[in-house]
């Protein structure tokens, strides 16, 4: 990791840029591949699953087998921490369902507001470089409290043409009925316009790599909802004198090890840390399996050495993390000055790989910068929320007249009449 010691703040943006992509090459490619789906469904699908995983896959849907045998070959001890994370998660999200408002705005005149959950949704499970069945309780969980009535799982094959056990039983506790193993662009394109097994939805969930991000983003403009633009994963780290470097460098590791194409930071006031950071970094890395990717990884990382608190707080709501660790000994007074952030993880004795798993809140979160005018998933995002109004004579009677002006003003006289003639009648 690069060390940056007391940087102008001229500087920031260009210091805490995050690894730049080839979007103008990156979206022909995926656009060839939606458009290709559109209009070849499953055929197409098969044909990509053979070329981007390497199997050759008839029927993409989970079987009955599939899913009794799954339930056969999962470890009983990982069978019970996901059920533990599927209460933790549930009971979280239970508390965010959104009530029915009403309001009588003026005597007369009652409007409302009612949440109605979204129809038909998609949920993309990565499982390119590992296999993240924590994804299906993030997104499946909420999506079945909220009452979606159609909920599909799309998460790639592994070498053998399979999911991982875990991915199905996760699935299977969440209530979720279809799962298919079609990954990677082609399972976006799936989901959004439909195959001859695949149904389309209404709105996508899910994070992946740099071609998922873009196919989401793609979709979008054909008229498919998406939750937020969730890329690469990032974590920022904010430590002083007082913290612990061997936690230290397990969390920014613990993010490096998703991928390459992730980043990590590290802000402090104690130049005391840093080289204590690097060195624990060095001894812990090197018992990573995924060390490799890891490595890669901390090519772009970087530690900040700031000269106060207020510099540290000002450098990382610039940054919005999607991850934001706070081990510094006054981390609650900290956790209040935070504006950007996906999700933030107080004190010493909280690694963000408590909310990857079983705290209970949701790990679906914005990077890129996102954080700035995204939330993280959550009850919400499986909504849309309708306004009604009913107004009776005599509410029309008080608002009515005001109508009129303003419509009248923007010279909008369909408007004004519609009003002008019931209040005509009202008065007869």
């Amino acid at each position: 990791m690069k060390v940056y010691r007391y940087p102008g703040k001229k500087a920031w943006k260009r210091l805490l840029a995050r690894p730049a992509l080839e979007t103008k090459a990156l979206d022909d490619i995926v656009l060839d591949i939606i458009e290709d789906i559109k209009l070849n469904g499953d055929e197409a699908v098969r044909k990509y699953t053979l070329k981007f995983d390497g199997v050759d896959i008839s029927d993409a849907r989970i079987s009955q087998e599939e899913q009794e045998e799954a339930l056969k070959n999962i470890d009983s001890k990982l069978k019970d921490a996901i059920k533990l994370a599927y209460d933790n998660i549930y009971r979280f999200h239970k508390e965010q369902v959104p009530e029915m408002m009403e309001i009588e705005t003026v005597p007369g005149v009652k409007c409302w507001q009612k949440p109605i959950a979204i129809e038909r949704v998609g949920l993309y499970v990565p499982g390119g470089t590992a296999p993240l069945f924590s994804s299906v309780l993030m997104l499946a969980v909420p999506a079945t409290i909220a009452g979606c009535k159609e909920i599909v799982v799309c998460s790639p094959p592994n070498a053998d043409g399979k999911l991982h056990p875990a991915i199905i039983f996760a699935a299977q506790i969440s209530g979720v009925k279809k799962i298919f193993k079609v990954g990677g662009v082609q399972a976006i394109a799936a989901m959004s316009f439909g195959t001859e097994t695949i149904p389309a939805v209404y709105k996508i969930f899910g994070p992946g790599n740099q071609y998922v991000t873009a196919a989401k983003q793609l979709v979008t403009r054909m008229g498919i909802a998406i939750d937020m633009p969730a890329g690469p994963s990032e974590v920022a780290v904010l430590a002083d004198e007082f913290s612990d470097t061997r936690f230290i460098a397990s969390d920014l590791l613990s993010q490096a090890e998703h991928g390459i194409d992730s980043q990590v930071i590290l802000i402090t006031t104690a130049e005391s840390i840093i080289s204590e950071v690097q060195k624990e970094l060095e001894r812990q890395l090197d018992s990573l399996p995924r060390k490799e990717l890891a490595k890669e990884s901390l090519i772009n990382s970087r530690i900040f050495l700031v000269k106060s608190k207020q510099d540290m707080m000002e450098l990382v709501n610039t940054y919005a993390p999607e991850h934001l660790i706070i081990s510094t000994s006054d981390a609650d007074i900290l956790a209040e000055q935070v504006i950007n952030a996906g999700s933030v993880f107080i004190g010493q004795y909280t690694p963000e790989s408590a909310g990857d798993y079983v705290s209970g809140t949701n790990h679906t979160l914005p990077t890129h910068g996102y954080a700035k005018v995204y939330s993280g998933v959550n009850m919400d995002s499986y909504y849309k929320k309708i306004t009604f109004q009913k107004i009776s004579k005599q509410g029309l009677e008080k608002i009515g007249p005001a109508i009129e002006i303003m419509a009248d003003a923007e010279q909008l006289t369909a408007h004004s009449r519609a009003v002008s003639l019931r209040l005509a009648k009202n008065n007869k």
